[in-house]
């Protein structure tokens, strides 16, 4: 039988010193907050990141190709790519997709409102399935009607809200140009991406009618937007789909696009980081503090102990088997708080956000079951290992002054 864990259990389960019950209490919901905390901000920082970076690349997507130039303006000059170039986008194993596009800036007029707009044409292969997701109301452009598409456009909430338009509504663009060339348009559909930047800037519709403003030729574009199938290998992609462009052409990574939003993000592994030490130590004082007044209180039974011929390390086990017991349902407790928080948030919404603020409208949750067990083994390893110095104050414990002590 295991002497030092059948009296560390009795310790844990029968104790009727009410102090030490109090600091026990107290110590396990250090532990169970602490863990609570972890939990919920790695899912919280982790959802950030994949909402947010899914909503940028959704709209930009991973990777921009481009002519290389000294055009700095929201108009993109057109280029043919060439065979090659489209054959290496192919066969690349990184690429999900890619599909042409055109910009050209130009001002909408409506209800005696006018707004800057960055107009973003798009060809019949566009890959709807991330608009569709965000589609407000109305439906995606209809290129089955090369007529009727060019006069069908797509706006943001944003957008839509500032000019006070809805589907179905017409209005004036006028094309940034000289001189300037203006054309109606029908909102069939009104999207709400979230990202300020992007509801702000752009609107879709048909790459044609940039061609005929422009008098490109059919085959013409502005750029070429590659979706990769993980954002995990952006860097390593993007350097292969550079190094096989033509040399007429250049790309840009997402984050190189928007790198205000993507340092933001990288901001928010640092603040996850502090928040978990901070945590982390919390949670170890707590049971230090705990182990201390525990050995305090026992001091008579560790001299009777010591008496009946256990050695200093025996006892030092004992201690240790009860912060063990103590920090296990401190981390149980913990993950019953924080996952039971998590699953609600995930499937409720209940948390809202400031969208404008926060690109989100409530507080994303995303929860990995590698995570929870890297917590859970570092909180408990981290705690054994720390509390094995206080525990060591039994070797300074007289026998024979313990059990005189009161």
């Amino acid at each position: 039988m295991n002497t030092e864990y059948f009296i560390a259990r009795r310790i844990a389960i029968k104790s009727e010193r009410t102090f030490s019950k109090l600091i026990v209490r107290i110590a396990i919901s250090g532990v169970m907050l602490s863990l609570a905390v972890m939990l919920l901000s790695v899912a919280i920082i982790k959802g950030f990141k994949t909402e947010i970076q899914e909503k940028v690349r959704g709209y930009v997507g991973d990777v921009r190709i481009f002519k290389l130039d000294l055009n700095h303006s929201f108009e993109l000059t057109p280029f043919v790519p060439s065979k090659e170039t489209l054959s290496a986008l192919k066969n690349n194993k990184d690429v999900d997709y890619f599909q042409s596009y055109a910009t050209k800036p130009g001002i909408i007029s409506a209800n005696d409102e006018v707004e800057g707009i960055n107009f973003k044409g798009i060809t019949k292969n566009f890959n709807w399935s991330y608009i569709s997701k965000h589609l407000v109301s109305g439906r995606v452009i209809n290129f089955a009607d090369s007529a009727g598409a060019m006069k069908e456009i797509m706006i943001s909430s944003y957008t839509a809200n500032r000019l006070k338009l809805k589907t179905g509504d017409k209005f004036i663009m006028y094309f940034v140009q000289d001189p300037p060339r203006k054309r109606p348009f029908n909102i069939v559909g009104i999207y709400d991406i979230g990202v300020e930047e992007i509801d702000k800037s752009f609107v879709l519709g048909d790459i044609n009618i940039i061609r005929r403003l422009n008098n490109w030729k059919a085959d013409e574009i502005g750029g070429i937007e590659v979706r990769l199938k993980s954002f995990s290998r952006l860097d390593v992609a993007a350097e292969q789909i550079y190094s096989n462009l033509e040399m007429k052409l250049r790309s840009e990574s997402v984050r190189e696009y928007f790198p205000n939003i993507f340092t933001w993000l990288s901001l928010l592994d640092v603040n996850n980081k502090v928040l978990l030490i901070l945590m982390m130590i919390v949670g170890v004082i707590n049971m230090i503090t705990a182990l201390l007044i525990m050995i305090l209180e026992r001091t008579n039974m560790i001299g009777m102990l010591k008496a009946f011929g256990m050695t200093n390390f025996g006892v030092m086990k004992i201690f240790l088997y009860n912060a063990i017991y103590l920090v296990g349902l401190g981390l149980l407790l913990g993950n019953i708080l924080g996952l039971g928080l998590g699953l609600l948030q995930q499937y409720t919404h209940v948390f809202k956000l400031n969208q404008s603020n926060y690109y989100l409208a409530y507080v994303p949750i995303e929860i990995h079951l590698s995570d929870v067990v890297l917590l859970n083994v570092a909180t408990l390893l981290i705690c054994v290992m720390v509390l094995v110095i206080p525990s060591m104050l039994v070797s300074r414990i007289s026998p024979l002054k313990a059990i005189r002590f009161k």
